[in-house]
């Protein structure tokens, strides 16, 4: 039984903390995207806990009637518990060693397994159209995952908000991005 799962970058944030908002223009691009969305069939929603993820499918997940389900496993990647002035590249260097820590932080391998356990979890379900809505950092592991092309550079060319559809039938995949921006 074929599986689709749409991938979706939450919209303009107003910072990075786990409980910022979505700017102005980020309620437009979430109302915008609801439109985008709204011709596909969707079953379920798992989502981030972070406000910004909430806030980005709220509208669709309202004109649906559609519970969003939080799953703590799509939070955004922790690089480091400290500051890194020269955060960019440390991350760039955790996309060719894998395994990589930073103080505090998580390998890109820790993140793109909780994320990839999610996914899991929902090609095993009853479920057959399903919506995750999560980060860049951590979206871009899951797309590496399953195209080892998709790389830090890949990771820069993400929009916000963005938006990747994910079809799995049995072993096979295939992997294309939906929104233009």
């Amino acid at each position: 039984m074929s599986k689709n799962i749409y991938i979706i970058r939450h919209c303009e944030a107003e910072g990075q903390a786990d409980d910022v908002a979505l700017t102005d223009k980020g309620f437009q691009q979430a109302d915008k995207l609801s439109d985008f969305l709204s011709n596909l069939k969707v079953d379920r929603i798992i989502c981030s806990p972070f406000l910004r993820a909430i806030q980005t499918i709220k509208p669709f997940a309202v004109a649906r009637n559609i519970e969003i389900e939080m799953d703590h496993r799509l939070r955004e990647r922790s690089l480091s518990s400290n500051f890194l002035p020269d955060w960019l590249d440390k991350l760039e260097a955790t996309f060719y060693d894998m395994n990589l820590t930073y103080e505090g932080g998580e390998s890109s391998n820790e993140a793109m397994n909780r994320i990839v356990e999610v996914v899991n979890e929902m090609i095993s379900s009853q479920s057959k159209h399903m919506i995750i809505v999560a980060h860049g950092g951590i979206i871009s592991l899951l797309l590496n995952h399953y195209d080892k092309k998709f790389g830090f550079e890949q990771w820069k060319g993400l929009s916000n908000p963005d938006v990747h559809h994910l079809e799995i039938d049995q072993n096979n995949f295939q992997m294309k991005r939906l929104w233009k921006d």
